[in-house]
């Protein structure tokens, strides 16, 4: 961050900060140039939303003219530019915050490099403590400027991706159409409304148990929150979803904590009578229609179209208790068969022992094959014969007699002679003669 504010200080002073874009001039020039091109299509919207309003509120006292607009639903058609209109004065609005936040972040930077000047000047050496903090300041506010950039291009990224929806409107309703349809009728303005009946005003002394406010008895009489959008509640209800907008002057009612604006004092008069039945009316509208839900702002009436930037800081009475009930339900186990594959494998090692088995497979010539289920699907036959009973001789019982040896020695006693003379006489006899 100091670096930061170091090439800033240096770059105002002429001596570096190459590459640093001089983004209060870019804003300066983008900002004016995306809010003229806003307010060109708001007019463009008001324009036709105009046009709409004159057609409907000719056709709401020509039944056979209702009858023939029926098929073109010239109704959703205005709350469909009505939404549009809204959603351009958002862009519009956060492009207006966004340009007085630039001014006074230009503003606080030319201060502080200003203040930076004062504190150098022509100095050597100043100590740290003094400049570093406004180094600090500086590139803090250079962040918030390139943030304020970034919001500049996505809203104007914004506005031009959502220009088509208005085009769409004069291939659904050509100019002729709408010309044929606009003869005898009067285009007026919103402005123009609100004066027509700028001095109608409500009597208090004719409702003593309903409260009315005016600009003049009212404290932050432009701050309160009106209802539907500020759109005449008896009017959309008494001609089947005509939005005309409601004049204040004429007198806000204020019925349980809710304010509702009117467009004349005919209307407010005969919304009065009976509160209720024209709310009713309006949410059943709503309930047919839910683009109104958004364009008339029912989110108290319909608590699960709360946004999510308004239910983190919802009142309590925006949101209806949640009615609670014991229930039960049974399931089946299985209700769909099994749907296991049996020769599917997640093993990359036994994957491969399987290609490498089939690549080798190739290589191989195939005579013949018998697997466990086709040995079935073929006829077999064999023949045998019936065992017998045989007997068979191998050998012979026979016997032979063999003479046992004799024989006789002589001479082993001795004599008179030194000399032994041994005589031997094998008395054996031969086999031939047994």
């Amino acid at each position: 961050m100091i670096v930061t504010g170091i090439r800033l200080f240096n770059r105002d002073c002429g001596k570096g900060g190459e590459g640093i874009d001089d983004l209060p001039a870019v804003l300066h020039v983008a900002i004016p140039a995306t809010m003229q091109h806003i307010d060109y299509q708001l007019e463009t919207a008001r324009s036709q939303v105009y046009r709409y309003t004159a057609i409907l509120e000719k056709a709401a006292n020509d039944p056979l003219m209702r009858a023939e607009l029926q098929p073109y639903m010239l109704k959703e058609a205005l709350y469909n530019i009505r939404q549009y209109e809204v959603f351009l004065q958002i862009i519009l609005s956060d492009i207006i915050t966004g340009a007085q936040e630039v001014e006074m972040m230009t503003k606080q930077l030319g201060a502080h490099l200003e203040q930076l000047k004062m504190t150098i000047k022509s100095k050597i050496a100043v100590p740290t403590s003094q400049v570093f903090p406004i180094f600090i300041a500086l590139s803090t506010l250079w962040t918030s400027l390139q943030d304020e950039t970034i919001v500049v291009g996505v809203l104007s990224n914004l506005f031009t991706h959502i220009q088509p929806f208005l085009g769409a409107h004069e291939l659904y309703f050509p100019e002729r159409v709408m010309q044929c349809h606009l003869s005898g009728a009067t285009v007026k303005t919103d402005v123009c409304r609100m004066k027509e009946h700028m001095e109608d005003r409500v009597n208090v002394a004719d409702f003593r148990k309903l409260e009315w406010l005016f600009p003049e008895t009212t404290a932050n009489f432009d701050k309160l929150l009106i209802q539907y959008r500020g759109f005449c509640a008896y009017t959309f209800a008494a001609t089947d979803g005509l939005l005309l907008p409601g004049n204040p002057a004429i007198g806000i009612l204020k019925y349980k904590e809710k304010y509702y604006t009117f467009n004349s004092k005919d209307a407010a008069y005969s919304f009065a009578e009976n509160p209720e039945h024209y709310i009713d009316i309006v949410r059943e509208k709503a309930k047919k229609n839910t683009e109104l839900i958004q364009l008339l702002e029912l989110h108290q009436q319909f608590e699960t179209f709360i946004p999510y930037s308004q239910m983190r800081d919802a009142d309590k009475h925006y949101i209806k208790p949640i009615t609670k009930c014991e229930s039960s339900t049974q399931t089946d186990t299985h209700i769909l068969p099994p749907t296991i594959v049996r020769s599917y494998e997640w093993n990359e090692w036994e994957l491969r022992r399987k290609a490498i088995k089939l690549a080798n497979l190739r290589q191989k010539v195939t005579h013949s094959v018998q697997t466990d289920l086709s040995h079935l699907r073929r006829e077999n036959c064999s023949q045998v014969y019936p065992p017998k009973d045989t007997s068979t001789q191998s050998t012979r019982e026979d016997s032979t007699g063999v003479p046992r040896p004799q024989i006789y020695l002589a001479g082993l006693r001795g004599g008179k002679s030194e000399i032994t003379d041994e005589v031997k006489v094998n008395l054996t006899r031969d086999v031939d003669e047994t």
